[in-house]
């Protein structure tokens, strides 16, 4: 059986985290793309440190002139993000970063794997395995801790971006310890922020007077207690951030990404990536099956990996386990997510509407536990799949 009582962690980083700037840098030259071609392909990766982004993976268009084009735009992209997401310092501005696009056309090996042709359909971009995750502690289905720490760290980007708090900077870090009685959150044991500031006088407790009301305003009422733990800049001073105080790249925040360690990760990062990619798009599906699973009431918990290979169309396996919580067998699972959606790659992108520039904005404070938007943004995030999956077991 598994445990009941026990204490739980996860973290979440800002978008101003030197890793998440590249992150974004990744999501907004797909989108780009996208934007172009909804066939894209597109495998962007970034690199950025003190003064300076180095841009570089693999890029295709149909149109070789617009592909030509669109490789023009890219360090433009890169400024825009930079300046969005607010870095203006000395050693990291964006206006003045250099910027190395080493960005190409995509290999035709692998397009070769990837492409439908006659009598072959579209396969895999890539090998991999997948993970997908739903549970009932929060009313999104997400795990608590990573859904909380995020939520800290986009409120607190909220107040920043808007002038409220005019102190905080954009590269920040949380952590949350969450007590469990009976398998659900009822207590936060500790809490750790560490957060970028402007002056180099403010003190730990003068940056705690800032956050505390925000963070206590996110945190479900009771949560926060008398023996709740607190460590809010631990270290002091916390002026220099962002590219110039650590290096960042692409695809380095996978569980931050995903479920915060509460559940496995295949290992694939998504960002920058296009829905060809099955590390991306194959875990959009498997999370969007795990939730519907959880939605429908066939489980209070479902884990759910699926299994490819490059070139190949359909998974090679489809494994999933209730921890004991079912109220069907995961073998009943598992054969009606194959009957309820198609889970080749093209049917994925079909299904989820995944050939559309929507990828920015999952860039930071988590992919999974947003709301879908109108324009098909966060479609995984649908409970539209419950009632065929309760049919077909």
């Amino acid at each position: 059986m598994s445990r009941k009582n026990y204490i739980f962690t996860s973290e979440s980083v800002s978008e101003g985290h030197p890793d998440k700037v590249c992150d974004r840098i990744s999501d907004a030259i797909l989108d780009a793309f996208l934007a172009e071609e909804p066939e894209a392909r597109v495998a962007a990766e970034a690199f950025a440190t003190t003064g300076r982004v180095v841009v570089g993976g693999e890029v295709g268009l149909s149109d070789p002139e617009a592909l030509t084009r669109h490789l023009g735009r890219v360090e433009g992209i890169v400024r825009e993000c930079i300046r969005d997401i607010g870095y203006e310092q000395d050693e990291f501005h964006h206006q003045t970063v250099e910027i190395s696009n080493l960005l190409h056309r995509q290999s035709a090996h692998i397009a070769q794997g990837v492409d439908a042709a006659e009598g072959k359909e579209e396969g895999a971009g890539d090998q991999g395995i997948m993970f997908g995750y739903a549970c009932r502690e929060t009313p999104e289905l997400m795990p608590a801790p990573i859904h909380y720490a995020h939520r800290i760290l986009r409120r607190l980007a909220e107040v920043r971006k808007s002038g409220a708090e005019p102190l905080l900077r954009p590269d920040a870090k949380s952590q949350i310890s969450l007590r469990y009685e009976n398998g659900m959150p009822v207590e936060a044991a500790q809490i750790v922020l560490s957060t970028q500031h402007a002056d180099e006088s403010q003190s730990s407790a003068d940056i705690r007077a800032i956050v505390e009301p925000y963070i206590r305003e996110v945190l479900p009422e009771g949560w926060i207690t008398e023996a709740t733990e607190w460590w809010i800049n631990p270290t002091g001073t916390f002026v220099i951030g962002g590219p110039d105080g650590d290096a960042g790249l692409t695809g380095r925040k996978i569980i931050v990404d995903t479920y915060g360690g509460a559940a496995p990760h295949g290992g694939g990062a998504f960002s920058g990536k296009d829905p060809t990619k099955v590390d991306r798009s194959a875990a959009y599906a498997a999370r969007y099956l795990a939730k519907n699973v959880v939605a429908a009431g066939l489980a209070e918990r479902c884990t759910l990996q699926l299994s490819y290979a490059i070139g190949v169309s359909r998974p090679l396996s489809i494994w999933a386990d209730t921890h004991g919580t079912g109220a069907v067998e995961a073998e009943a699972i598992e054969r009606a997510v194959a009957r309820a959606m198609d889970l080749t790659p093209r049917g994925i992108r079909e299904h989820l509407g995944l050939n559309r520039p929507i990828y920015q904005r999952t860039a930071a404070y988590g992919h999974f536990g947003r709301a879908p938007e109108a324009d098909g943004g966060f479609s995984w995030e649908r409970t539209d799949l419950a009632e065929a999956l309760k049919a077909a077991v």
